[in-house]
């Protein structure tokens, strides 16, 4: 007898717990229209996050409209820039669909003063004016940009602008490029007067008396 009580205890328990397990994770297609407090105004592109399962994300579409797949008892919250944050949990429902209407209230957020920018240097309004007024707006901008660029202007500022580490850099290399070519080897070879081979070839010359008076022909 007791064998079999504990038996029929145990086997409704068993039912029991699948049953209100089966209650607790009923799912259901959750879906939904989001508009402005008041107004039937979409609110496009909300954020939907299922905080009761893994965080899920969701987004409205363009009209506000938006349908996941949740859960009996999830806890959903919204979110959009420029309106309140809101959370809702998916109530008990017949069936495996449901859909709501929800309505999300503007923000109004005041920001403080902010001055842009340093004070000018004018005193006033007239000033200003006046300074504006007397500007050369008249020179062409090509003619302006080539007369900065004329060799006279280029001149002039190459004798107070100092030379910047690339055009040191590129002077070094040039320098360099000319001692390895061909035309800068044995410098002092091409100049006879530093050449002994040069020397001891006139000597001989002489000694032999190719440049005597006799055999110059005039």
């Amino acid at each position: 007898m007791r064998f079999w009580l504990k038996y029929i205890f145990i086997t409704g328990f068993i039912l029991v717990s699948q049953h209100l397990f089966g209650q607790q994770q009923q799912v259901v297609q959750f879906s939904g229209y989001i508009t402005a407090e008041g107004t039937d105004i979409a609110v496009p592109y909300v954020t939907i996050r299922n905080t009761s399962y893994g965080n899920e994300m969701y987004t409205a579409n363009h009209e506000g409209f938006f349908t996941f797949v949740a859960h009996v008892g999830d806890v959903i919250a919204l979110s959009s820039i420029g309106y309140e944050a809101i959370e809702i949990t998916v109530p008990p429902t017949v069936g495996d669909k449901y859909t709501i209407r929800l309505e999300m209230k503007p923000l109004i957020e005041e920001l403080p003063v902010v001055t842009v920018g340093p004070p000018l240097p004018w005193a006033s309004i007239e000033e200003f004016n006046r300074e504006f007024l007397a500007l050369n707006s008249a020179n062409d901008e090509i003619l302006t940009a080539q007369r900065n660029l004329s060799p006279q202007a280029l001149s002039a500022l190459s004798r107070i602008v100092p030379r910047s580490a690339e055009e040191i850099q590129t002077y070094n290399s040039l320098r360099r490029h000319i001692n390895m070519s061909n035309q800068a080897i044995n410098q002092n070879m091409a100049n006879p007067l530093l050449n002994p081979f040069a020397w001891g070839q006139l000597i001989n010359q002489i000694k032999r008396g190719d440049y005597s008076r006799q055999r110059l022909k005039y």
